[in-house]
């Protein structure tokens, strides 16, 4: 990182953007995926491309960019949020309960001075009915944080689990 966008990452940019990615879990975990929406711009790029299990030790390359679990548009997210308020989102009936925890929050500059680059870690528990079963997903995300009419929305999010093999039921949930 380049001296100049050392200096721009400011203890007040860094809560802004903490505070964004905060209240995107509070939006999630409260069913109010509408308003979450809105937290996106409309050139966003949403995706979760493979990871895989490779020999070849800590130098090997083990995601697959080419291939990705989704790969999804503001658009796309749009239509899927729609379907949840609809009787046929049945993945939901009954709701799941479900929880985003969000940590190790890294910011680095670009050459624009409205947009960011964000790293974070996440943690994604999820349970349905009266099961015991939790579901969990954990890993990495880097998004692109844009500033756009003074408000700070994510143009950009890929997710890199750290598991291989996805043992949650479904994909209906939003990391």
């Amino acid at each position: 990182m380049s001296t100049e966008l050392q200096y721009q990452i400011t203890p007040e940019l860094q809560y802004q953007i903490s505070k964004l990615l905060y209240q995107e879990a509070y939006l999630l975990d409260n069913r109010k995926f509408k308003e979450w929406l809105e937290l996106l711009t409309d050139d966003l790029i949403y995706r979760m491309p493979l990871r895989e299990t490779v020999e070849g030790g800590i130098e090997a390359k083990n995601i697959v960019e080419e291939m990705a679990y989704f790969e999804e548009t503001k658009k796309s997210l749009t239509t899927r949020v729609n379907r949840l308020y609809t009787k046929s989102a049945w993945v939901e009936n009954p709701a799941t309960r479900q929880r985003h925890f969000i940590t190790n929050i890294m910011i680095d500059g670009t050459s624009n001075p409205d947009e960011y680059k964000v790293r974070s870690y996440f943690l994604f528990q999820r349970s349905r009915g009266s099961t015991h079963d939790i579901e969990q997903m954990f890993g990495e995300r880097n998004d692109i944080i844009r500033k756009e009419n003074g408000e700070w929305k994510i143009a950009s999010r890929t997710i890199y689990p750290d598991q291989t093999v996805i043992t949650t039921m479904n994909m209906s949930m939003f990391l």
